[in-house]
């Protein structure tokens, strides 16, 4: 199957192993992976802080970069969510996108639950609102999660709960993202997890920082991270 990539803007800008990681995994499982280096930004970001001109102008500019017929593949269900529910409000009509989640693609599309990965140490999931809620994705990333030889996966307390990250939440309002990111870290300390994955960087962004600043012993991997370890 012929891929295009896309990679979100903070991922190329901050995080491009995840990028890297992604396209490892899709040509290992017999994938050929394009990528447009002409992509920038979904709009999200513009469209979440209310500049839905500016948003739509961002949008206008992806659907040009991923004119195509192949499926397209991402490493983030928050970029995937946007693109899904609230960008077709934009441009009335345009074309449906074939676009999905790493995992879900993995998962549903292709149907495959094992990529033959392997990865040691005592792991624990958190799921991403715009996974759970914009794009559906509850059992995919833990049954991919659950093949991996040598991952202990211990179940996450109150693992529906946002995380307070949510884009420009955490900047408007960075006590209230703060608390939320110290509730979610006490109920990983509680799993005596080494690492923290998830299928958004962004939320893992936001919890490191806190991690970080109270100098704990976890480690943040986004899945691609894990899964990519043949």
């Amino acid at each position: 199957m012929n891929i295009q990539l896309f990679v979100p803007c903070f991922v190329d800008q901050i995080y491009p192993k995840v990028a890297f990681d992604t396209i490892k995994i899709l040509k290992k499982i017999g994938c050929t992976v394009k990528y447009n280096p002409n992509q920038t930004c979904c709009g999200q970001p513009a469209f979440n802080a209310g500049y839905k001109e500016e948003a739509c102008l961002v949008y206008e500019k992806f659907l040009k970069d991923f004119d195509t017929e192949d499926t397209i593949v991402s490493p983030s269900a928050s970029c995937v969510g946007f693109l899904r529910n609230y960008a077709a409000q934009f441009i009335p009509n345009s074309k449906q996108l074939k676009i999905y989640e790493l995992t879900e693609f993995l998962v549903n599309v292709l149907k495959i639950k094992d990529t033959g990965s392997k990865f040691y140490g005592n792991a624990t999931y958190h799921s991403s609102c715009a996974a759970l809620r914009e794009c559906k994705i509850i059992n995919e990333p833990l049954e991919l999660l659950k093949n991996v030889e040598g991952l202990n996966l211990v179940e996450l307390n109150d693992k529906e709960v946002c995380c307070g990250f949510g884009g420009t939440f955490a900047v408007k309002f960075a006590a209230i993202s703060v608390a939320m990111g110290d509730q979610k870290i006490q109920n990983i300390l509680q799993t005596n997890s080494e690492f923290l994955i998830s299928t958004d960087m962004s939320c893992l962004m936001h919890l490191e920082g806190i991690i970080k600043k109270n100098k704990l012993n976890i480690q943040v991997k986004h899945i691609a991270e894990i899964l990519s370890n043949f």
